[in-house]
């Protein structure tokens, strides 16, 4: 049997932390919304018992049980005890180490094929929960839609879909460790975020006031390693984009804009800075 599905790519259009858990972990507060930028998983699963296998078409990515998406398969395969041999064969849209979520999207994909295969019945909210041990991010990859994430990452309220605006998605070649900025958070000195007011916003399907809302306290911890990250911002902004702003940890940042032309001129506008670039349509 082979399954292939979408694994799109993750954006925050809201990035908070209210305070970090006893254990170190940080709770979460954010609105996540996926983009049309994808990796396609493909899932072959073989008739006699054997190993998990991963491959990818991109040098950078452990194909062992580092992979997100090994690690996936491996939760399903040992708590419903399942011995099929699996290779999954991951082709790469999304760039890697870049806040967009690929790797979390990847295991997320891997868990709705999974579970649909071998018919397990697990809801989505069941998919999520189980899913946190991998990354903080693949309870809302399960999901895929604009959400509200909170708690750790496993708590998803969905949103009303929104209209299909257009995204400038730019990483530059740059390497930003997730694990250094989140231990430089200082909670005496955040500026949080208004969510609710974002929230009330696309409830409202008020996207002019919602772009007012959007924000990534984690933005200047960042910039301050890679100032030219807020160049980049500076620059789409300029060019007219809707909102701009750095995705998770960074470096990608992306543009929103409420037609392909403004997209295009933002995309045009940044070449120079950046030759990394996407230009999709929020899902």
């Amino acid at each position: 049997m082979l399954i292939t599905e979408k694994a799109p790519a993750k954006l925050n259009l809201s990035l908070d932390t209210p305070r970090r858990y006893f254990d170190g972990m940080l709770k979460w507060d954010m609105v996540m919304v996926s983009a049309d930028l994808a990796d396609y998983v493909t899932v072959e699963i073989h008739d006699q018992p054997g190993e998990i296998k991963v491959y990818t078409d991109s040098s950078f990515l452990p194909n062992d049980q580092r992979n997100l998406a090994f690690q996936a398969a491996n939760i399903l395969r040992n708590r419903f005890h399942r011995r099929e041999g699996l290779t999954i064969n991951i082709k790469k849209n999304i760039p890697v180490a870049a806040g967009l979520g690929g790797g979390s999207s990847d295991a997320a994909a891997v868990l709705r094929i999974l579970n649909s295969a071998w018919d397990l019945g697990l809801s989505l909210e069941e998919l999520a929960r189980l899913s946190l041990s991998i990354d903080s991010d693949v309870p809302y990859c399960v999901y895929g839609k604009l959400a509200h994430v909170t708690e750790h990452g496993e708590k998803i309220e969905l949103l009303p879909h929104q209209p299909h605006y257009w995204v400038v998605i730019a990483k530059q070649q740059i390497s930003v460790s997730t694990p250094q900025i989140l231990r430089q958070i200082d909670y005496t000195k955040i500026k949080h975020l208004e969510n609710e007011k974002l929230i009330e916003s696309l409830e409202n399907s008020d996207w002019q006031t919602a772009t007012k809302y959007m924000g990534n306290v984690l933005e200047p911890l960042t910039m301050r390693y890679y100032p030219e990250i807020k160049r980049l911002k500076d620059k789409m902004i300029e060019l007219g984009a809707d909102v701009a702003q750095m995705s998770g940890t960074g470096p990608s940042v992306f543009a929103i804009c409420h037609t392909e032309s403004r997209a295009r001129r933002v995309q045009n506008g940044i070449s120079g800075f950046c030759r990394n670039v996407n230009i999709v349509t929020l899902l």
